[in-house]
């Protein structure tokens, strides 16, 4: 698809059609990255976006467990007591 640039306040931008919008998944918020051949326009990826799928996947392969064992502290072995 071609299209031109236009005048939008004292910037040149580029509209795009609704369908393409949709198409592409794109929101309010996009990130653009310059690329060996132009422009990129990607839909904004959200915080941690992707993480449950991950976590779930971990747990499923029972690598969910402490990667060492926790060290007692000085705190540990005389400050401490159970109520």
């Amino acid at each position: 698809m071609n299209t031109r640039l236009v005048k939008i306040g004292n910037s040149p931008g580029i509209r795009l059609p609704k369908p393409v919008i949709e198409e592409a998944g794109l929101g309010e918020d996009v990130e653009l990255r310059v690329v060996e051949t132009g422009l990129l326009i990607e839909r904004a990826r959200q915080p941690r976006e992707g993480w449950a799928g991950a976590s779930a996947q971990i747990r499923v392969r029972g690598e969910d467990g402490l990667i060492n064992e926790p060290s007692p502290t000085d705190f540990d072995a005389s400050d401490w007591e159970w109520e």
